[in-house]
């Protein structure tokens, strides 16, 4: 289960197994490792894969399998902006451009979520 969370998140976040690693500070090995089920992950460990990729370590662990809309957009935003050859239209979007849109989203999120959610927990 935690090893197909990771990979999910990993490939969903369009990072390679080394790319992860670097960002984590530990070897691709032990990501593979982590990924195939061959190696278990400390509370530690954990705790950053939360961080890094804004969801609960419920949620790496399978219990339960809710995902926190703040981590998706936020991971969504930033491919969004990182994403050179994107086009709208038929014409590639500028970095400026890939940025407005980004902002755009984000402001459309914060305007339509409840003021009861604000600041909800993960």
């Amino acid at each position: 289960m935690f090893g197909d969370r990771l990979r999910d998140l990993r490939k969903g976040h369009n990072l390679t197994q080394a790319q992860l690693a670097e960002q984590l500070e530990v070897s691709a090995s032990a990501i593979g490792m982590y990924e195939q089920g061959r190696r278990e992950p400390d509370n530690a460990f954990l705790a950053k894969l939360s961080a890094f990729f804004h969801v609960s370590t419920d949620y790496l662990l399978g219990i339960p399998a809710q995902r926190e809309l703040s981590g998706l957009i936020d991971g969504f935003t930033r491919r969004l902006e990182e994403q050179e050859d994107l086009m709208f239209r038929g014409r590639p979007l500028t970095q400026t451009e890939r940025e407005k849109l980004a902002t755009a989203i984000r402001v459309a999120v914060a305007v339509s979520v409840p003021a009861d959610l604000e600041g909800g927990t993960r």
